[in-house]
């Protein structure tokens, strides 16, 4: 495989990405600083296929970085192959309103053939390979420049070792046949909705007690407010404030901008400056939440109670077994409060549908409804059909 120098021009970008979008995959990695931004810095690209690979410099003066967003986000003929690639696809997200497509995940890619539920890419390496990856550049500080030689070989290692993995991970996927059950996760990981971010939804990831319109509207009306202040400033949100300060507000609204200095979690300036004349802004300003947007309550079936606990509990030793036995991971068949709803008598779940149901989603249903055991066989733990028992 050809490793190209450091790519620090649009001319030099532009023939690699002409030459990478002929083929049939390119395997994509980046590095980023976010500690002390909202938005992630891009600070190097790591692109390449089977035959050549490049590290690129977005840092570079005048450097355009068109022909790669092109290849990634336009040419839908080209897999992009990435490795827990969540990160680097709301990085190009961010760039272009698009995501990477089509698109492949060799993490999501080892659970279906594999128990391992996230591997990460030294084991990866390590485990397909059989290389050590030297992992003391990993914490660099990748904005600064001039990048080290070892630097520059540590990321590149995250493309040449993931373009030799793939086409077996892929081999192996055929084998078992199957590549249908992962196409779901990765539309998932290629949808753009998962990435976009929308201030007026940011308070249904907070915490809050109890559905009172007003509180939540008041949650709703900070949460827009922070994000607001977090992408002006340039600053991870929990600078502006941390949830839990948040939803306290939320909850026991200061009636002046002076009680803003009793607030756990906020500085005694706020209770004279800017920003805490805007929050009081705010808060005046909230509407009660309308009927239309309040959360619904989670069907979640009768209380499990003790009884339904130990059934929840059986159902997932029979994940367990069944994972093992096939040898997937088993959070690719399901979760653990899936199984509890599945115990409390929901059955609109996706464990109970398409290829899941026929993998695991069917014995789990028997066992709830009785229909199956569990039983001991030469000191091996199996399920028993109670149906083929009695017809014994």
């Amino acid at each position: 495989m050809k490793i190209h120098d450091l790519i620090t021009t649009t001319d030099a970008l532009a023939d690699l990405c002409d030459r990478l979008g002929k083929g049939d995959f390119v395997c994509v990695d980046t590095e980023f600083m976010r500690e002390n931004t909202y938005w992630p810095e891009l600070c190097l690209v790591q692109i390449g296929d089977e035959k050549e690979a490049a590290a690129i410099d977005p840092l570079a003066d005048g450097i355009d970085l068109k022909p790669l967003l092109d290849l990634l986000c336009e040419n839908e003929e080209v897999l992009k192959v990435f490795h827990a690639g969540s990160q680097d696809v709301e990085i190009f997200f961010n760039l272009t309103g698009k995501t990477p497509h089509p698109i492949f995940d060799t993490q999501i890619a080892m659970m279906a053939i594999s128990q391992s539920e996230q591997i990460g890419y030294a084991n990866l390496v390590e485990s397909w390979l059989d290389k050590t990856i030297d992992k003391g550049a990993r914490f660099t500080d990748w904005s600064r420049r001039p990048l080290t030689d070892r630097q520059l070989e540590y990321a590149i290692g995250d493309v040449t070792y993931l373009a030799k993995i793939f086409p077996k991970i892929l081999k192996k996927l055929m084998k078992t046949e199957r590549g249908a059950w992962l196409n779901a996760e990765m539309d998932k990981l290629a949808d753009p909705e998962n990435y976009a971010i929308d201030p007026a939804k940011l308070w249904k990831r907070i915490r809050a007690q109890g559905r009172n319109p007003q509180v939540l509207g008041r949650l709703k009306a900070l949460a827009a407010w922070r994000e607001g202040e977090a992408q002006h400033k340039n600053i991870p949100r929990g600078r502006i404030m941390r949830d839990e300060t948040l939803a306290d507000i939320a909850s026991h609204p200061p009636k002046k901008q002076a009680d803003l200095a009793k607030v756990r979690g906020l500085s005694n300036a706020w209770k004279d400056n800017e920003i805490g004349n805007r929050l009081m802004e705010v808060l005046e300003e909230a509407e009660p939440l309308p009927a239309s947007e309040m959360p619904q309550r989670t069907n979640r079936g009768a209380p499990l109670g003790k009884e339904g606990a130990l059934v929840a509990d059986l159902l997932k030793l029979l994940l367990k077994i069944r994972a093992r036995e096939i040898d997937v991971a088993p959070r690719l068949l399901t979760r653990s409060d899936e199984l509890e709803q599945l115990a409390a008598g929901v059955r609109d779940l996706p464990i109970l549908q398409g290829w899941r149901r026929e993998v695991f989603g069917s014995d789990a249903l028997d066992l709830v409804e009785g229909k199956l055991a569990f039983a001991v066989e030469q000191g091996k733990l199996k399920m028993t059909h109670i149906d083929d028992e009695v017809e014994g």
